[in-house]
């Protein structure tokens, strides 16, 4: 069974104190990596070998220190030595093996010091033996599983935070200020992504409401947009009979976002195309963590600094829940669903009835992006749990099927 990613950081920490005095390439290098390998519960000699004999160009021979064909080459140089160089010796070894042997990853290392070249993605991943229990995971596929890796800021994500600052500025600078400013931006911006996601239907019918219904000079923009929200904070059974159908064909939008009333803003024919630029981007591929960043980016800089509000990027609240328990339970799920006994579904459904039932809970929320992501990510794995439930129910099926013919 694979190990969990906590117990793997766990051994790759007390491997790093182990080693920590390790200095000598001819004397330690085997120890060591026998040794490496047992973080992941993988014995070193079932996929790896030492000392593997390749002849380099200009008729030269040489031996790569750790060979595991098609995934791995390691060059292990003494404390201090030159990682550049040693670099460059591992591409002249790579560079004389078969394409079919050619490995994904390059390791140099002087025991002190890991730098993972990924070959295919053109990465590189440098740190201290100190940090390799914060960095285990880029060694993911000595597991057999892809490597994580933490993406940056999606360029769409900064596209729209681009696309509201600019209506967001255009607002301030006509004198529409303060919590009013605030609350509609935050509805805008969910109007925006409703018309994407098919919260409202069809698509786009934001979209065509401002360019169809609104003047050009975009002097009759604020009085309307007043008036949509009213309806969409209203429920369908309670609406004037004699609505404006274009209206009314917006959905009814629970949980108070809409309600309350805001002073009117005022609009010009520069301030309703920046909001139609907004609507003609696609908002179906931005995160919904980026929506802390964007109800934040309307708030007055010294409030932002009075309560606290910090947005914290994706790629960092996932390298933090992970570990903390997203790991976990994956772990907990790839045993389950690798179980053939009679008790498989009975054992998934319990892992889904518990994934229902926790709660987490935030002490430092602030625009809420933490629990977002949390919540996204442990609704992809239910989605995975109720694939294999059903799984598991169509087997059943097929047996009691195979049953009854039999009888």
């Amino acid at each position: 069974m694979r190990l969990s990613w906590n117990e793997v950081r766990i051994r790759a920490s007390k491997f790093s104190e182990e080693w920590s005095e390790a200095v000598y390439e001819k004397g330690e290098t085997q120890s060591f990596y026998n040794d490496f390998f047992e973080i992941f519960g993988v014995r070193r000699r079932s996929v790896a070998r030492y000392e593997e004999h390749v002849a380099k160009l200009n008729n030269r021979t040489g031996f790569i220190d750790l060979f595991w064909p098609g995934v791995l080459m390691v060059e292990q140089k003494s404390a201090g030595r030159d990682l550049k160089a040693a670099y460059e010796q591992a591409g002249e070894y790579f560079d004389s093996l078969p394409e079919s042997k050619r490995p994904r990853y390059i390791l140099v290392s002087d025991f002190q010091t890991f730098e993972l070249h990924d070959l295919s993605e053109r990465e590189v991943v440098s740190f201290a033996l100190t940090e390799l229990s914060f960095n285990v995971e880029v060694f993911g596929f000595i597991l057999g599983v892809q490597s994580r890796t933490f993406r940056d800021q999606n360029p769409a994500n900064i596209r729209a935070s681009e696309l509201v600052g600019c209506l967001h500025d255009r607002l301030e600078e006509a004198g529409y200020l303060g919590h009013d400013l605030e609350r509609l931006l935050v509805r805008i911006v969910f109007c925006l992504f409703g018309d994407d996601t098919g919260i409202f239907e069809p698509r786009d019918i934001f979209l065509d409401f401002i360019e169809e219904r609104t003047r050009e000079d975009g002097l009759d923009l604020g009085p309307l947009l007043i008036q949509l929200f009213e309806i969409l904070n209203t429920p369908k059974e309670q609406r004037s009979s004699k609505l404006d159908e274009d209206l009314n064909r917006f959905p009814y939008i629970n949980g108070d976002l809409f309600e309350g009333s805001l002073q009117t803003p005022s609009f010009d024919s520069d301030m309703r195309q920046a909001l139609i630029d907004a609507c003609m981007f696609d908002w179906s591929e931005i995160s919904p963590a980026i929506f802390g960043a964007l109800f934040q980016s309307v708030m007055d800089p010294q409030e932002r600094r009075t309560h606290g509000a910090h947005y914290t990027t994706e790629k960092n609240i996932l390298k933090v829940i992970e570990p903390l328990f997203l790991d976990d339970l994956r772990s907990d799920f790839d045993r389950l669903r690798s179980r053939g006994d009679t008790r498989r579904l009975t054992e998934l459904r319990r892992f889904h009835q518990k994934l229902g039932q926790m709660c987490f809970f935030d002490p430092a929320c602030g625009c809420g992006n933490f629990l977002i992501i949390a919540y996204r990510e442990l609704r992809l794995l239910e989605i995975e749990v109720l694939k294999e439930i059903r799984k598991s129910l169509s087997r059943e099926g097929q047996r009691d099927l195979e049953a009854s013919t039999f009888l």
